[in-house]
């Protein structure tokens, strides 16, 4: 059965993740390090990890498999989701896939290696996280949960 785990600090769309959770009505994992009230519902199941760097991906790593749907912004997780046999989507709707990822992983290296070269640290972060970014990623997981039932 599938199931959908929310990398959830700073995911700003845990809500419509489970609604479609429970249009389907799937099992959801969401985990953090912390500050997030548990569901009510019994098929979402709250993870709370350990505080320090990446505890929450590695406990989804470790895992997630086959059919699972994994909700996260972070690549290098979502390339272990992908090498599981899981399927990954970025809260703006993107899928990641093998065709993708790797592209993905040498962007993240390469700005990261330019802000590490501006110590001066002039830029901003990314372009704001709008309505037109949910719907994409509505449309999106809703076509990625029934992909992934009918297999």
């Amino acid at each position: 059965m599938t199931l959908i785990y929310i990398d959830a600090d700073a995911c700003p769309v845990r809500a419509e993740t489970l609604r479609v959770a429970e249009r389907h009505r799937l099992g959801v994992r969401v985990v953090s390090n912390g500050g997030i009230r548990p569901d009510p519902d019994p098929r979402v199941e709250t993870v709370i990890v350990p505080e320090g760097p990446d505890a929450a991906d590695r406990w989804i790593a470790e895992r997630i498999g086959p059919g699972d749907i994994c909700v996260t912004q972070d690549i290098p997780l979502a390339a272990r989701c992908l090498e599981a046999g899981a399927q990954a989507i970025r809260p703006n709707g993107e899928a990641f896939s093998q065709a993708n990822i790797g592209h993905a992983l040498a962007m993240r290296d390469l700005m990261a290696d330019l802000r590490a070269a501006n110590p001066l640290g002039a830029g901003g972060g990314g372009k704001l996280f709008g309505k037109a970014d949910r719907s994409r990623f509505l449309d999106a997981l809703e076509r990625m949960v029934r992909a992934a039932m009918r297999s």
